[in-house]
């Protein structure tokens, strides 16, 4: 009775999710948690200023980026291959910079409390971050050339 026990337990799937703590390490990962933090940041600075459009711009991205940060981190992207995630990865990056640029911009600008301009000058370094993620991103996305033509070494 023991060994019919043991074995259909042996045909259930493990429901555990591999990790890459590699990639929060990398200079990527890194970046993902630094923008995150920028985000957290600017969302803070925007609540005491009682924002609340702001406030959900700063809130979106953080999400967004949090996703994607997951994403890498338990290896989704490995699994889910319907899209091509670095090419999302920096449409995100890019429409981020562009959309919290000028947030920043509205922000700084046109600030009645001081919680608003502390939010909008966070807002401009996470855009800086953005744009070297993108940057980063680009580089390393190949467009119908061999891996190998891609990354410089020759066989």
């Amino acid at each position: 009775m023991t060994d019919d026990c043991s074995k259909t337990t042996s045909n259930i799937p493990s429901l555990t999710m591999e990790v890459d703590t590699a990639f929060l390490r990398s200079l990527r990962g890194v970046l993902k948690l630094v923008e995150m933090g920028t985000m957290f940041v600017a969302f803070v600075c925007f609540a005491v200023a009682s924002r609340p459009k702001y406030i959900a711009a700063t809130c979106m991205e953080f999400v967004i980026t949090f996703s994607l940060l997951l994403l890498y981190t338990l290896k989704l992207n490995k699994k889910l291959t319907l899209f091509f995630w670095p090419l999302v990865d920096l449409f995100n990056s890019l429409f981020a910079a562009v959309f919290i640029l000028i947030l920043s911009l509205i922000a700084v600008s046109t600030y009645t409390v001081t919680g608003t301009l502390g939010g909008g000058i966070v807002g401009f370094i996470a855009t800086g971050l953005w744009c070297v993620d993108g940057y980063m991103i680009f580089k390393r996305v190949t467009f119908n050339q061999p891996r190998t033509a891609a990354t410089g070494t020759v066989k």
